[in-house]
């Protein structure tokens, strides 16, 4: 572990000058096959790991990272915690109301801000029809809701195609009242953590050049540098910075089988979805991205696949960027040879 329970043990040791390395849970399980005995203890546990640590040279070195890198890796934490919140209270939410009432659940996107404000006022298909449309759009008004009318006229059409009452819609209409308001309180907290989290992450030196890169906002960025402890320089290559991150393809050979690729078992979650998440979005707003992805394409590859060549080529990108000290630019500077 490298957080959380054990931070202030891991501060102890790099302030007292120790060398410390991380070892993957999966390592150390599948290297305790290869040591005597069958019982899992805590000692034999800490035997593995050490023998572990002193044979192997492909363990990465865990170092201080900067006070900024500290901070941003917490909040994104909170904030990646907070998401799965909130995912969780939709789909219980969206549960709950297709249970009594499955054709408002068809017509309201229930992560809007507008569909939870009339739930949390208007649950049941007779409610809604006893309001009519006038009364409805007023209501939503009032609380600032957008388009109030279009909202109004498709939980009106939707309570007119059901007159039928189950057993138990009181108590159902008020899980959903509840429900809706716990999602709005969610969404509240994510936007709040999101302007923590980008007030600190422009403190950062390298906050605009990250930014530069198309598709790549505060929340992404914040959590490169929160992934990579605030600067490369625990990478000594791309491909090196590829490889933790997941999207450089891992060799399986085997036998007369060479050249086999498949997904690396070892990499960091959260870096491999910012690159996929920022090339996915460049796609659409960055002409370089959207040549490189349409060839991938034409070569046959999938959807998926062409993503993920694309995220490969833009951690060389990105790397250069950094290394380099310069931002993103459509068009990349000419250099002449002297």
């Amino acid at each position: 572990m490298t957080g959380g329970e054990p931070a202030l043990l891991l501060a102890l040791l790099l302030n007292h000058g120790q060398e410390v390395l991380y070892i993957p849970g999966r390592l150390v399980n599948r290297a305790c096959d290869g040591y005597r005995g069958e019982g899992k203890t805590d000692a034999r546990d800490a035997y593995v790991i050490a023998d572990q640590a002193r044979m192997r040279r492909d363990l990465r070195p865990i170092r201080p990272g900067d006070e900024t890198a500290v901070e941003l890796k917490l909040l994104t934490g909170r904030r990646a915690d907070l998401v799965e919140d909130r995912t969780r209270v939709v789909n219980r939410l969206r549960g709950t109301l297709l249970s009594m009432f499955p054709a408002l659940e068809r017509a309201l996107d229930v992560t809007n801000t507008g569909p939870l404000r009339l739930l949390t006022g208007y649950q049941t298909p007779a409610a809604i029809r006893r309001a009519g449309v006038t009364r409805l759009t007023k209501w939503l008004a009032n609380r600032k809701v957008r388009n109030a009318r279009s909202l109004a006229d498709a939980a009106l059409q939707a309570a007119e195609r059901q007159h039928t009452a189950i057993p138990g819609e009181k108590t159902i209409a008020k899980l959903v009242h509840t429900l809706a308001e716990e999602v709005m309180a969610l969404n509240e907290q994510i936007s709040e953590m999101d302007k923590l989290i980008e007030g600190r992450f422009r403190e950062h030196e390298l906050a605009d050049i990250v930014t530069s890169v198309p598709g790549v906002g505060a929340v992404l960025g914040a959590e490169f540098l929160a992934a990579v402890g605030g600067s490369l320089d625990d990478f000594d290559s791309p491909d090196a910075l590829a490889a933790f991150a997941g999207v450089a393809p891992a060799p399986r050979d085997s036998g007369k089988v060479s050249g086999h690729l498949h997904r690396p078992v070892t990499y960091h979650r959260r870096l491999q979805r910012v690159f996929y998440t920022s090339a996915l979005v460049s796609v659409c707003c960055d002409p370089n991205s959207r040549k490189f992805y349409d060839r991938k394409r034409a070569e046959g590859k999938k959807h998926v696949q062409a993503v993920l060549a694309l995220a490969r080529r833009r951690v060389n990108v990105l790397w250069a960027l950094i290394r380099d000290r310069r931002h993103y630019q459509v068009t990349p500077p000419v250099t002449t040879a002297a």
